[in-house]
Parts: structure tokens; C-alpha cells; sequence
């Protein structure tokens, strides 16, 4: 169905609801018929299908082949090291497997939501997992989106949409019908299960849940997907057959020459599978077992979870990346390294979302103090938020922004007090820029970022140390350069602007 054709209200009426909400008895006959909102997954956890896997292997069958014939020649010391050997390699892929799984787990665990809903006319928080279609959601800045749902209220809603569009900036959300047929990142009066709130708030009906949803139909494509074998179990699998056939053959031509100069039979034959036996290399698998082993502690001490012990090498042997999504195979951080400003491009040291940090010039530390105006606007213009743990609630790229005002002792919420913001102007693709109005010193001023091409040609004055002058041909000429120098190296650039205001006067 595409509810994104439909008003709110037909939407509504489809799924046999009302802005009020369900009841609770209705809740209830919709989850035992729709089942609970979450991920299935296709296979549980088996700890005998875990720990049989570790046995699928060519150079195991040569192993445990090598077990049976030791045996039957009553070399019962080597078969029982070569069991051995099999057991402790197993018990190693296991144990690293089984926590891994066990791991995923818990984290499923942890990540159990709760919603907050309309029922009965009533707003009330609820394990996510028990949402039906139906359910009316309320959510603001921060929340997760539980589940497929249509848009029936919006204000300033902007959703991050990355995990399921790649796109790394946030999308502008209302309750409007779309006429057309629209892609997964046009239906913009749509909200999808596993994205993120990142401004504003809103109202939705839920359309779709758990495996329904976006978000479901990815997992149930992943668990569809075969498993691959690494390259590193390639090779040994390579190894263990060629390995195979190089001793059958060579047994072969040593019982067969064995029989021509007048050897016993039997006896050849016993001497052979002796030699196979002998040429078979028991210690691989552990030693190989144990060096991945090694190489996961190490992941682990990066706090990098890896599910199976082959996963370990696939990494080493990785060459190249392709992507073209920033944010998509990264931690969807954003870090601002350069600035233009008062004529010089000024380097700003730190990654990720940490406040410690330097602003060099020509490799020279420098004050930030000449350049707080345009730091100042970064971080008003900004609808993000630094949390205490360190993370970030909001668009990476005005997280960075707060970041980078930070380093310079400027914090977003002594800021946010000193210049209180009274209205905004929020982005849009025809617009190209964001604008907000603030309160400084009994006086209004409007603080802008956007497009470098869109904000130049809104200005007319350059402020330049504290000095304003008018901004002409050669200096815009030379904004535009600065523009595709840092373009070139693969940089986002923004570019700000302020403008005092009269009282009453109309902002745009």
C-alpha cells in the first residue's frame, strides 16, 4: 500500500484508527495477529550447530580420516593426539563464536525500546515490540523511530534516514500527500523503523511493523544471503586437497614400487597409509586457530566484536574500500579541520566528537578569539547537541560545528542564553540555507549557513578582523577559489553570514 499518496486521514481510516489512538483490547487483537514489532531471525542460536561447524573443513576430513586409519593400524597414541588436536581447535571456534552470537544477543537486548503512544486518547510509553499498525506514535528530537509509520502531524521534523538511504544529512519530514510514485528518500511524509529524530517533533499512525518494515525487509535479504568462505579458508581448503592428493599419489608410487622390488603386499600397503598418516599436518589447524584467536583478543581490545575467527584475516586481506557514502562504513562522524577566515585558511587539530583541540596557522597555534563570530554562528545555527557521555544528538555535520565552537571555549548552551533564538528558517533544497534569529544585547541578528554559492550571493559586505567592508568582485572571486580548493579534498564546505535587524522587519 502507499500511504504516502494518502492524507492523513485516509491513512487513518485504512488501518482502522483514529488520532486518539487504539484501545487496548484492539492492541491486543492486532499483536496476536500481526505478531510483535522486532527483527526475526531466521536460525537461533544452536551451541551443536556452532560447534559442528568448526568440523567443515577439507583438512579436517583428512584429519579425522587420518583418526580411523591410525586406529585401524593400532597407532592409537597418534590418533589420540590427532582427536585431540580436533577437540581443542573446535572448543576454540566455538567458544568465540557461541560469545559472539551470545553478544549480538544481549545487544538486541539492550536496544529494546519503548514508544511512546496514543491509546484511548491517552499518551503512554509501551515496549516498542508490542506496537501494531494502527498505534499513533509521538516523537521529538532524540527519539528512534519504532516502526513504518505515516506522518499525520509535523513540526520542523527532520529525520536522519542514513542507516537505510546512506544519505549522512538529515531530511525535512511533514505530513503533506506525495502525488507520485516516490523512492525510499522522497517519501518525505513517511517515518521508517530505525531512524533517528534529529530536530523537531511529530505525530504518526503506524503502517508496517517488524518484518514488514523497511528496516525488516533489509535483515530478511542479509539472512537470505549464503556465507562465504574467507580467503584464508580458501587457501586451506586448497591446501588440505592438494595436500590430499599429493600423499595418495606418492603413497601409491611407493607401494607400487615397493611390490616390484618383491615386497610383500599387505605389508606395502600398511607402509603406505603409514606414510599418509605421517604426512598429514596435525598441527595446522590449532596453529592456525590460535593465531586468529590472537587476532581477535587484539579486535576485541578495540572493542570490535568479530562473530567467527576466519572474519579476523578477511580484514588483513582487504585491499580496497569502495563507497561513495560518507558516514556509511564510517561512524557517521563529522569533524571540522579547516577554516577560512580573516583572509587565512586556519587548521583545526581533533577528531570525532572530542572538545580538545588546536587552531593552527601556518602550523603556529593561534587564539581563537579573532575569529569567535564565525565559531559563534556555527554553533547557534544548530539544531544538534553534545551529550555528557560524549556522543551526540542531531546532524553530524552541525555536531562538528559545536565541536569545533567548543575547542574554543565556547559553550553551545552558555551561547544558547546569551543569544536566545526567537525564530527560524529552516533548510530546504530551493532555499540551500538555514537561517535563525536571535536576541543579542536587546537587538535582533540573523545568523545564516549554507551553500558557499548561495550565501555569497545573498551577501554584500565581507567582515573581515572585525572590519566590514564591502564585498566585491575580487573577493568573492576569491571565496568561490578557497570554495573549490577545499571541495577538491574531499571537504564539506559551509559558508555563514549575519545580518543586524530592525524590529518588525521580515526575514528571509
Amino acid at each position: 500500500m502507499e500511504f504516502h499518496k494518502l492524507a492523513p486521514e485516509d491513512v487513518l481510516k485504512h488501518v482502522s484508527s483514529t488520532k486518539e489512538g487504539l484501545d487496548e483490547d484492539e492492541a491486543r487483537r492486532r499483536l496476536s495477529r500481526h505478531g510483535p514489532n522486532e527483527i526475526r531471525r531466521e536460525h537461533e542460536i544452536s551451541p551443536a550447530r556452532i560447534f559442528l561447524s568448526q568440523f567443515s573443513s577439507f583438512i579436517v576430513y583428512i584429519l579425522i580420516a587420518a583418526i580411523f586409519i591410525s586406529f585401524m593400524l593400532h597407532e592409537y597414541i597418534d590418533g589420540a593426539v590427532i582427536i585431540a588436536i580436533l577437540i581443542v581447535n573446535a572448543f576454540l571456534g566455538f567458544f568465540q563464536e557461541y560469545r559472539a552470537e551470545k553478544a549480538i544477543e544481549s545487544l538486541k537486548k539492550m536496544a529494546a525500546l519503548q514508544a511512546t503512544v496514543i491509546r484511548s486518547g491517552r499518551k503512554m510509553r509501551i515496549d516498542s515490540n508490542t506496537l501494531v499498525p494502527g498505534d499513533v506514535i509521538v516523537f521529538e528530537s532524540g527519539d528512534l523511530i519504532p516502526a513504518d509509520a505515516r506522518i499525520i502531524e509535523g513540526y520542523l521534523l527532520e529525520v536522519m534516514e542514513s542507516s537505510l538511504t546512506g544519505e549522512s544529512h538529515s531530511v525535512r519530514k511533514d505530513a503533506t500527500p506525495i502525488a507520485d510514485t516516490a523512492t525510499l528518500g522522497d517519501m518525505k511524509n513517511m517515518v521508517f523503523g530505525g531512524t533517528t529524530v534529529t530536530g523537531g517533533s511529530g505525530k504518526a499512525v503506524v503502517v508496517r511493523t517488524g518484518m514488514d518494515t523497511e528496516m525488516g525487509k533489509i535483515a530478511e535479504s542479509i539472512e537470505s544471503v549464503e556465507d562465504d568462505e574467507t580467503p584464508l579458508q580458501k587457501k586451506l581448503d586448497l591446501l588440505g586437497r592438494r595436500l590430499g592428493i599429493l600423499t595418495l599419489v606418492i603413497c601409491g608410487i611407493i607401494i607400487a614400487f615397493g611390490i616390484v622390488k618383491g615386497g610383500n603386499f599387505l605389508e606395502m600397503i600398511m607402509v603406505g597409509v603409514s606414510l599418509a598418516v605421517a604426512a598429514v599436518p596435525e598441527g595446522l589447524p590449532i596453529v592456525v586457530t590460535i593465531a586468529l584467536a590472537l587476532g581477535v583478543k587484539r579486535m576485541v581490545g578495540q572493542n570490535a566484536l568479530v562473530k567467527r575467527l576466519p572474519s579476523v584475516e578477511t580484514l588483513g586481506c582487504t585491499t580496497v574500500i569502495c563507497t561513495d557514502k560518507t558516514g556509511t562504513l564510517t561512524r557517521n562522524e563529522m569533524t571540522v579541520t579547516k577554516l577560512f577566515v580573516n583572509d587565512t585558511v586556519i587548521d583545526v587539530t581533533g577528531t570525532g566528537y572530542g572538545t580538545s583541540g588546536k587552531f593552527l596557522s601556518s602550523g603556529e597555534e593561534i587564539d581563537p578569539s579573532s575569529f569567535e563570530l564565525l565559531l559563534r554562528i556555527g554553533a547557534l545555527n544548530n539544531d544538534a547537541a553534545l551529550s555528557e557521555q560524549g556522543g551526540v544528538i542531531g546532524d553530524p555535520t552541525e555536531a562538528c560545528l559545536l565541536v569545533s565552537a567548543a575547542k574554543a571555549g565556547l559553550e553551545s548552551s552558555v551561547l544558547k542564553e546569551r543569544f536566545p533564538r526567537i525564530h527560524e528558517i529552516p533548510f530546504d533544497s530551493g532555499r540551500k540555507r538555514k537561517s535563525t534569529l536571535h536576541r543579542s544585547n536587546g537587538e535582533l541578528v540573523m545568523y545564516t549557513k549554507g551553500a558557499p554559492d548561495v550565501v555569497l550571493k545573498c551577501s554584500s559586505r565581507i567582515d573581515t578582523g572585525g572590519t566590514v567592508s564591502s564585498l566585491t568582485g575580487d573577493a568573492g572571486d576569491m571565496i568561490m577559489e578557497m570554495n573549490r580548493n577545499l571541495a577538491s579534498q574531499a571537504l564539506r564546505v559551509l559558508a555563514f553570514a549575519y545580518k543586524p535587524l530592525e524590529a518588525g522587519k521580515q526575514v528571509d
